[in-house]
């Protein structure tokens, strides 16, 4: 797994308790889960299949997966619509 930059300065100014839940998420029970079938309402974004989105709570996470490597890109309040 790696992370964006981008990714880790969205997740940063999060507030505490969205910052806590997408941080056990993704630090803690993706890593130890991994499996993609497990993400929360997994979307494809492109027709090649690389990027990707899933909900945690209110909040989208951008992904990115190439064979074996995922990216986390993004962490952005769910819009309202």
């Amino acid at each position: 797994m790696r992370y964006a930059r981008s990714f880790l300065v969205d997740l940063k100014s999060l507030e505490p308790a969205a910052y806590q839940r997408v941080y056990d998420f993704v630090f803690l029970e993706f890593a130890e889960n991994g499996p993609l079938h497990c993400l929360p309402q997994l979307r494809q974004l492109d027709s090649e299949g690389i990027f990707h989105r899933f909900t945690v709570d209110n909040y989208l996470i951008g992904i990115e997966i190439r064979g074996e490597i995922v990216k986390f890109l993004r962490v952005i309040p769910m819009p309202d619509v």
